[in-house]
């Protein structure tokens, strides 16, 4: 970028923190340094459980105009929500109709059966209704770190059981999430869209943001922001992220 930018986005899960996991306290403190100079969004696939416990519950108490700066975009942007001395409230939520929701839920869970992706023993549900967004978790909503990490480490797994199910529902989005996850949405619903609804909802240009995430590369879902334009910066974890914004934060103006 040639100037500051004046909103800074990030990826959830292995950007800010380990999968499913609470943000280190080093993270959370600098989100809030990093909000008292401009504004911060976190867009992820993730549901907004997901974000309350990761992140929301994870912050230092802190001024009200720093809340303020605070976005949240959960299933990559069909809900926003921002966060008050109240508490999260909610800008806009877009969700499934009933038969999206059952088409979605018969195809990629006939699709897994058929590729054998389909785990008999798991942590958890393997599908979510996440209101505007259907999940599959390979291995189950709370399976471990460890576990995650070596059931598809080349992807092929999630790309092959994507491409199977949107064969099946060719009027939805259907996209490679974390580690495990296939996501199924609305169809032109990505991170892209969340951060042209960023820019509606906050008035700041796509020219001013930063997005930071793990998966910039072609068949990652953080690949659709770099695509619009956004200017990106990749890292590998949580610690990558941190040394970033160590350098970064003294570079913006204060307010």
């Amino acid at each position: 970028m040639t100037q500051p930018p004046k909103l800074v986005a990030f990826d959830l899960d292995d950007t800010l923190a380990p999968s499913k996991s609470a943000v280190d306290p080093r993270i959370a403190d600098l989100l809030l340094a990093l909000a008292s100079r401009v504004e911060v969004a976190i867009i992820s696939g993730g549901q907004l459980a997901q974000f309350r416990t990761q992140v929301v519950e994870q912050l230092p108490d802190t001024t009200d105009d720093i809340l303020d700066r605070m976005h949240l975009l959960p299933t990559c942007g069909t809900q926003y929500y921002r966060l008050t001395p109240e508490g999260i409230t909610t800008v806009y939520a877009h969700s499934l109709t009933d038969d999206e929701k059952t088409r979605a839920l018969a195809a990629v869970e006939e699709e897994a059966k058929r590729l054998g992706l389909w785990a008999e023993e798991t942590w958890g549900p393997i599908l979510e209704d996440r209101g505007s967004q259907i999940t599959f978790s390979a291995l189950g909503q709370s399976a471990p770190l460890d576990a995650k990490t070596a059931w598809d480490p080349t992807g092929e797994k999630k790309n092959t059981l994507r491409e199977a199910v949107a064969a099946r529902i060719p009027d939805l989005e259907v996209r490679s999430g974390g580690s495990t996850s296939v996501d199924i949405t609305h169809r032109g619903i990505d991170k892209a869209y969340g951060m042209q609804r960023l820019a509606e909802h906050t008035g700041i240009s796509l020219d001013d943001m930063l997005f930071i995430g793990d998966r910039l590369d072609p068949d990652g879902n953080d690949y659709p922001v770099l695509a619009l334009g956004v200017a990106c910066h990749a890292v590998a974890g949580w610690r990558d992220t941190a040394d970033y914004l160590d350098t970064l934060i003294p570079t913006l103006p204060t307010r």
